[in-house]
């Protein structure tokens, strides 16, 4: 039987890896946990969710929606156990971090074509071989990857939110509402006056900050994830347009629109933890103590997780990287996951997904296959490898890296995002029916 190597069981590593074995190939899957553990990361299983447990928007007029709907009719393990560990999250898919790992973890380790070798790699193995190894690449195996392949190594920073219990929420001030009464009321909402907010901002905005360690002196934040206290001190309004906009909520006590709100997303099926969406962090422990304490309804709150800030990595990719995520001057190297500069949990997934395959087809004998850009999971690979962007940054999935329609569409822009998408979909229809992904394949 053919065989490749995977670097890292994370989200692009295990649906790597997953791809390849339905293609019949045998896959050496290394992973370093539970031997050693990055700064972020804390369980033993694969695909573990640092950041968020939020897959982020469901709808099929959202890009992101439209990719896991793509990664769904492609057969995708990362979709398979997200759909199986939802929790409720109005109009996002958000998964029970737990459950979801576990899953993805059980799935792999008792697949017969796949072989879990535990321990870090310090070396790119030998053979066809996907790095899926994150944008936490240990400092051994980065060093690897700049010195074979020449590539600049590029870093900006990822912060994760607070997970508070959900007993400690005071749910005499708080109260469940989605934005606009979308879907189930999944959310508990913090409402501030404007004193309040005002109060909570000064302290937010001085309020004391980890240190950075001195390879993180030249700090480049991914405006995705961004700390709460660094998007603050923007201006004093700037988190009332972003993660505390009160638009489309009514403060049941006074009947009324809130002056800014704070929204609480659960962690898990048993809505028994709590996270701060938006609230990606660098303050130290205790100041995010006394600071979000003065939340309305968190005065007392429990932290299951305080909020962490770390290093990420990725590549200047564009004229290194091909649309099927293989090192143009190796063949038979990949790369999958944010450090290619994809940006975002299902866009990782993405990019696993497309490495896979095509390593797969390269140990197998078979020519690449390339998504069409008419797909996000074309679109995405056709942005890193070949974006004209002087100042090459990590991207999340969106409409304006996808192939343009030339037909008019009228009824304005959510018309023409269905319009898209619809044509994303029989895409992927067409690619999965006619075995381009299946054992079969020619």
């Amino acid at each position: 039987m053919s065989v490749i190597n995977v670097v890292g069981a994370g989200l692009a590593g295990c649906e790597a890896a997953y791809q390849a074995s339905k293609l019949g190939v045998s896959v050496r899957l290394f992973e370093m946990k539970p031997q050693k553990y990055t700064p972020a990361h804390r369980s033993p299983d694969f695909a573990e969710l640092v950041c968020s447990n939020s897959l982020r928007a469901a709808g099929l007029t959202n890009a992101i929606g439209l990719l896991k709907e793509e990664l769904r009719i492609c057969g995708s393990l990362i979709m398979e156990a997200a759909d199986k560990n939802r929790v409720e999250a109005g109009g996002a898919l958000a998964v029970d971090r737990n459950g979801f790992s576990s899953y993805i973890t059980e799935k792999i380790k008792n697949d017969p074509n796949v072989e879990v070798i535990e321990g870090e790699v310090k070396e790119i193995p030998d053979g066809i071989t996907v790095i899926a190894t994150g944008p936490l690449t240990s400092d051994a195996l980065s060093e690897k990857i700049a010195e074979i392949t020449g590539v600049k190594q590029l870093h900006f920073f990822d912060a994760a939110a607070p997970i508070i219990s959900a007993e400690s929420i005071d749910m005499s001030v708080c109260f469940y509402q989605s934005r606009y009464d979308k879907g189930e009321a999944a959310y508990i909402n913090c409402p501030m006056d404007e004193e309040r907010y005002l109060a909570f901002y000064n302290a937010l905005v001085t309020a004391e900050r980890a240190p950075l360690h001195g390879f993180e002196k030249d700090m480049k934040v991914f405006e995705g994830c961004m700390p709460v206290e660094v998007m603050a001190s923007r201006g004093v309004d700037t988190l009332r347009y972003g993660p505390l906009k009160p638009v489309g909520l009514t403060d049941p006590r006074t009947g009324s629109e809130p002056y800014a709100a704070v929204q609480l997303r659960a962690e898990n099926r048993e809505r028994t933890m709590f996270n701060l969406v938006g609230f990606q962090t660098n303050l130290t422990f205790p100041e995010q103590r006394r600071v979000f304490g003065m939340i309305p309804g968190l005065e007392n709150a429990e932290f299951f997780r305080y909020g962490v800030m770390h290093r990420n990595t990725y590549m200047d990719s564009p004229g290194f990287l091909g649309a099927d995520y293989g090192v143009l001057s190796r063949p038979g190297l990949y790369f999958a996951g944010q450090m290619t500069g994809v940006e975002g949990y299902i866009e990782s997934t993405g990019s696993g997904f497309v490495a896979g395959v095509n390593a797969a087809r390269r140990a197998l004998g078979k020519a690449p296959f390339i998504f069409p850009d008419t797909t996000e999971l074309g679109a995405m690979a056709k942005y890193i490898s070949s974006s004209e962007a002087k100042d090459f940054q990590p991207m999340n999935a969106n409409f304006g890296i996808i192939a343009p329609i030339t037909e008019k569409v009228k009824g304005g822009k959510r018309k023409r995002y269905e319009y898209i998408a619809e044509r994303a979909i029989k895409e992927a229809e067409r690619i999965a029916g006619e075995g381009f992904l299946a054992r079969t394949t020619n």
